[in-house]
């Protein structure tokens, strides 16, 4: 996901700008660049690559002024070269563009007609000469902005910088979150608080259509009927120091680390300890009306919801459909009336799932959305509002977001179960009981941190693992193949540990390594039995579960992980511990970027 930032400023602002696109690197990105506004010039400087580059870039090339505008660029159209990287400029405007102009080539070719020039393959530049059009025949640079935005489609974040106005800057936002920040004699623009917490924690989230315009003594702010509109302005809650590594080696490091203290946050949330019972935020709907659920997310918060349905039959016997967030709406579901859809994102912004939930809000669905991001587009258009309190996190793969979900849908299903008339007091209690045993659990799974780095190598030489686990542990084994994917670039597979007869176990030799996951209980038996069928064909082995489990089938693997013993209901949470520790450790092993890896945003804007 692109990252945007302007400012304002009573002093020169390219170090901040740069400082602001280093807080947004956790976004991902494969270029970037600034443009300022000084003198009656737009200088605009643009690298490839890494943000240090740019860096180097401007150590030569200074970029002076008060007034100014940069971007980190995750590429979607033309690759990512210097002549694609933002900010785009004509002779009088420079843009940065977070999402994706889908009616670009009609308004391309129609502005070619009209001999306009183009020097990338982006749809972004599309946006930069309708402006400059429009600026260039004598239009204000609001009236400007005014004329184009409707001939726009997709989705987008913006903000313009105008060579004849450096007292100035205009921001807009469709589909792609944008925020104002609020200084001493300052404005700034960001695609996040982040960008934005050394400068201010005074913001305001634009709504979907918003368009502003900022100077040095605020912003005015317009709706997409160009009415002149109030948002509310509020303290972000985001500290300088919320995006530090301390004295971890990653980000990622450091979040699989905070995953006990965040996890204990958000349970706190959710559960009065005193008399044991789940508090849920407060609803305008009667949730034991509910007879069925949809659940909608991408990526790893679908894995959450993979689990969540486990809960949601088991503990309230309330049928559960799932789906890809990217699939949901082109089989055109049949949404059941009075049926509560619910949705889970880390941002709270992703494309795909915010436009499954606004498909699901028109067909009538209640919305309850989980989200890491309480000021998100997803969390201010949801009935029931169900936040994690994981704070920022930085490393594009998700750990401690995983988890905070799971305890919130942990939660949730109980409090359903409840309602429903499937769980009595007593056992509600004994749930609130296990729940509160998790943050001990996370921590005494963090404790074998050591001997996962150890056995790392044994996993680093593969060109592919499998990971196998049964019942909550199955979407398990498809988030540990994620997370090894994702980090390290080894080819992963997770599998139901049953369906392994039915095609997968004609990849095992001797040089794919099979991670399984068997807490002991119920399934165990079953688990072990598919880890024999793949050991007797010289298949090696990781085997995580806990002692009572390791005594029991421990022997003959290639390396074992234990884990604490706990409650079925926990074990999701604890055994996230190993599966993104291993990831990271073999990351670590094979020198990959583990907090920027390749190809790869922390969060989709666009479709």
């Amino acid at each position: 996901m692109c990252g945007i930032i302007g400012i304002i400023g009573k002093t020169q602002v390219v170090d901040r700008l740069v400082d602001g696109l280093r807080r947004m690197e956790y976004r991902g990105y494969d270029s970037a660049g600034v443009c300022t506004v000084d003198g009656g010039r737009l200088i605009r400087r643009r690298a490839e690559g890494k943000l240090n580059n740019l860096v180097k870039e401007l150590a030569g090339n200074p970029a002076p002024g008060t007034v100014g505008i940069a971007h980190t660029r995750w590429a979607t159209h033309g690759a990512p070269t210097t002549s694609n990287a933002h900010p785009h400029a004509t002779g009088e405007i420079a843009l940065v563009h977070n999402g994706i102009i889908e009616n670009f080539k009609p308004l391309r070719e129609a502005l070619q007609a009209r001999g306009r020039s183009f020097e990338s393959e982006t749809d972004t530049e599309v946006v930069a000469h309708l402006v400059s059009e429009q600026v260039e025949a004598g239009q204000s640079p609001a009236d400007a902005v005014k004329a184009v935005l409707p001939q726009l489609r997709g989705a987008f974040a913006l903000a313009i910088a105008f060579r004849q106005h450096p007292d100035l800057l205009i921001g807009a936002r469709l589909g792609s979150p944008l925020v104002v920040g609020y200084g001493d004699g300052e404005t700034y623009l960001g695609s996040d608080a982040l960008a934005l917490a050394p400068l201010t924690q005074k913001i305001a989230y634009l709504e979907e259509g918003d368009w502003v315009v900022i100077t040095r003594d605020g912003a005015k702010i317009f709706d997409r009927e160009n009415n002149p509109v109030e948002r509310v302005v509020t303290t972000s809650g985001v500290t300088a120091a919320a995006v530090e590594k301390g004295n971890y080696r990653h980000f990622m490091q450091k979040e699989i680390f905070e995953q006990p203290t965040v996890v204990a946050q958000t349970l706190s949330s959710y559960i009065r300890p005193l008399e044991q019972t789940v508090a849920l935020p407060q609803m305008d709907f009667d949730l034991s009306k509910i007879e069925r659920i949809t659940i909608v997310a991408c990526g790893t918060s679908f894995y959450a919801g993979m689990v969540a349905k486990y809960w949601f039959e088991t503990f309230a016997r309330v049928p559960v459909d799932i789906d890809v967030a990217s699939e949901f709406r082109y089989r055109d579901p049949v949404l059941q009336p009075g049926g509560l859809a619910l949705f889970i994102s880390q941002s709270g912004e992703t494309a795909d799932t915010l436009a499954a939930l606004r498909h699901c809000k028109a067909n009538g669905q209640t919305i309850a959305v989980v989200v890491n991001v309480p000021t998100s587009s997803m969390a201010r258009e949801a009935d029931l509002l169900l936040p994690t309190h994981a704070g920022p996190e930085i490393g594009v793969a998700s750990t401690k977001a995983f988890t905070c979900q799971l305890a919130v849908l942990a939660a949730l299903a109980a409090h359903l179960a409840l309602k429903k008339g499937k769980l009595s007091e007593a056992e509600e209690r004994e749930i609130v009981r296990h729940l509160i045993e998790a943050p001990a659990a996370l921590n005494a799974a963090l404790s074998h941190d050591e001997e996962i780095a150890k056995m790392a190598h044994l996993v680093a030489p593969a060109r592919d693992v499998l990971y196998l686990g049964r019942g909550p542990d199955y979407p398990l084994a498809l988030e540990g193949a994620l997370k090894l994917k994702e980090i390290s670039y080894i080819h992963a597979e997770g599998y139901a540990s049953g369906e392994m007869k039915h095609g997968p176990i004609a990849l095992i030799d001797e040089a794919v390594p099979v991670i399984v996951l068997a807490p002991s209980g119920p399934l165990f038996e079953k688990t072990v039995s598919n880890m024999q069928e793949v050991m007797a064909r010289g298949g090696k082995v990781v085997l995580i579960s806990d002692a009572e489990g390791l005594a029991e089938a421990g022997d003959g693997c290639m390396a074992t992980i234990e884990m604490p013993k706990v409650h079925p209901l926990i074990a999701p949470l604890v055994y996230a511990v190993p599966v993104q520790l291993l990831a990271y450790h073999v990351a670590v092993a094979k020198g990959t970027d583990v907090d920027q890896p390749r190809n790869l945003a922390k969060s989709v804007t666009v479709e």
